[in-house]
């Protein structure tokens, strides 16, 4: 039994080692992942990549894996994942849902963090439009977006662009709809103004609660 864990534990560590390499180093046909996502796994909201850092793992899994298949469309990513094998994207998931949240005021200073609740982002976060069958963005995501359990990513402090995007990208079919295909549905039902409203909103929450820490790192 103590082989056998040490051969796990040994095993592990190797997988993370590989996973810190592609990220930090990339590979020969493979850029580093944080020449995008930065080193601390933060994201670069000036040019719109989201954060990855305390994503969660089955999470950020799916979503490479979409990228390889194509069932995810993005012109960087798609090559980018297909050059990987299954492995190696599950050690990324794994390394970057173990990588800590950080908040730093740069990040969040770009607008209040307490929204007035008759902004259109924040009431559609909070309270959704269920006259539409509309429902609040932080039933599935969290209070202020945090994220919950593996499968709801977080949304708090990812660039406004990053998350207009994916709205967009779900309205067109080029991103799969996630768990019980929630998001088309929903993506569907916001005109352009209810997106840039939501992902404004969004993009200046603060990215980790202590509340939610305890539960999982913050993450979906």
């Amino acid at each position: 039994m103590v082989g056998c864990l040490a051969v796990a534990s040994t095993a592990m560590a190797d997988t993370s080692v590989q996973a810190r390499h592609i990220a930090t180093n990339g590979l020969s046909d493979v850029a580093p992942c944080s020449s995008c996502h930065g080193a601390d796994g933060m994201g670069n909201p000036a040019a719109g990549f989201p954060a990855l850092a305390g994503l969660g793992q089955a999470y950020l899994r799916d979503q490479l894996d979409g990228f390889a298949s194509g069932d995810r469309e993005n012109a960087v990513m798609m090559p980018m994942a297909k050059a990987l094998d299954h492995d190696q994207r599950a050690a990324l998931a794994a390394y970057y849902s173990q990588m800590p949240v950080s908040t730093t005021e740069a990040r969040m200073a770009s607008a209040p963090i307490d929204a007035d609740e008759r902004d259109a982002g924040a009431v559609l976060a909070r309270h959704g439009r269920w006259d539409q069958q509309l429902p609040a963005c932080e039933q599935c995501h969290g209070p202020g977006g945090v994220g919950v359990g593996d499968r709801f990513p977080r949304l708090a402090g990812q660039p406004a662009a990053y998350l207009s995007a994916q709205l967009h990208a779900w309205q067109n079919d080029t991103r799969p709809a996630g768990p019980m295909g929630l998001m088309g549905g929903v993506a569907k039902k916001l005109s352009d103004a209810d997106i840039d409203a939501v992902a404004a909103y969004f993009a200046v929450r603060a990215p980790a609660a202590s509340s939610a820490s305890a539960g999982g790192r913050g993450h979906p």
